[in-house]
């Protein structure tokens, strides 16, 4: 899946259908208009993630409010299992690969009868027995670490190998799990620390507001960009707010497949489009003025003007000093 060189972007709807099966296919008719390769949902049972006492993050107590629990929120966001089945059915009717994250067992192993490569949430990192479950599947895993650090990094990595997963079957995301995350935590040259210390392929999950941080991270190296999105930022939710807009999306497809050109093949080399352009814009060794046969080539008789269809400049040593063969006018391509 990760075989050639194009970016993997996956358009993450994460919870942002707001527990609407109608919404949820809106945003994959989004997605597929954007032409990201990949929509990623989250899938769970509410009972099986969290106790009922478990508190909300700051940021979600900001985009929903204080007084509704975590527990609620989540129970209210929850899809069945026959929800996601119908969502395959429509990514693969529109041309897009369906994903979704598993946050327990029972949801990964019936994601796993779904899809050919499995996301694990940064939350998930530190939860070894989970991981080992979702390395007996034996296939490719994007493995997002945010809040983590090399050592834990390295750690999920040692038991994902423990049960079979080779660094070649994973991509490590390098995420920061604030929603959104100021550009001064974004930190997107740990994208290349994590591939140069840990040896593996490196990719960006993103919740900076806007695009930027997603193509500088194309620029850094990332083979894999996750972005949230979303129909409209002002919907209500708790994750609405760090995401972009289906115009936004298409955008930074673009923009990605832009870079992805320019980044090239790293030879220094003369492209294709500018070679036809080195005769008119380089320049040949011409006469200054008027020279005569017999007279000394010097910096008093000789210059350098364009075009370069005559004798190079890198030659000029070797004509100083010499005899002139024939008669020049001014301007004309000097010979040996």
């Amino acid at each position: 899946m990760f075989g050639n060189n194009a970016v993997y972007i996956i358009a993450e709807a994460g919870v942002n259908h707001n527990g609407s099966v109608a919404t949820a296919r809106e945003l994959i008719n989004e997605a597929a208009k954007a032409g990201v390769d990949a929509i990623k949902f989250q899938t769970w049972k509410t009972e099986k993630v969290i106790t009922r006492s478990a508190p909300k993050a700051a940021y979600q107590n900001e985009q929903v409010g204080a007084e509704l629990d975590q527990f609620t929120m989540l129970k209210r966001l929850e899809l069945s299992f026959d929800h996601f089945t119908q969502l395959k059915e429509h990514c693969d009717a529109c041309g897009i690969t369906f994903l979704s994250t598993a946050d327990e067992y029972e949801s990964a192993a019936f994601l796993n009868t779904m899809q050919d490569l499995f996301k694990i949430g940064s939350a998930e990192l530190t939860d070894w027995p989970f991981l080992r479950k979702i390395a007996a599947f034996g296939k490719p895993v994007l493995l997002s670490t945010g809040m983590a650090d090399l050592a834990e990094i390295t750690d999920a990595l040692r038991v994902l190998g423990e049960g079979g997963l080779t660094k070649e079957h994973v991509v490590v995301l390098h995420a920061n799990t604030e929603y959104p995350t100021p550009f001064s935590d974004a930190n997107l040259r740990a994208i290349q620390t994590i591939a140069v210390e840990l040896g593996v392929r490196a990719g960006y999950s993103d919740h900076t507001p806007g695009i930027e941080a997603a193509i500088a991270a194309v620029a850094l190296g990332a083979c894999v960009i996750e972005k949230h999105f979303t129909l409209d930022r002002q919907m209500e939710g708790p994750d609405h707010q760090a995401s972009i807009e289906p115009a936004e999306l298409k955008q930074m497809v673009r923009t990605i497949r832009n870079i992805e050109l320019a980044l090239g093949t790293g030879v220094k080399r003369p492209s294709p489009s500018e070679q036809k352009n080195i005769p008119f814009v380089r320049k040949s060794i011409v006469a200054k003025k008027t020279i005569r046969a017999g007279e000394v080539f010097s910096e008093k008789n000789i210059t350098v003007k364009r075009p370069g269809t005559g004798l190079s400049p890198t030659q000029w040593d070797q004509v100083i000093g010499r005899i002139a063969a024939k008669d020049y006018e001014m301007d004309d391509f000097i010979c040996l």
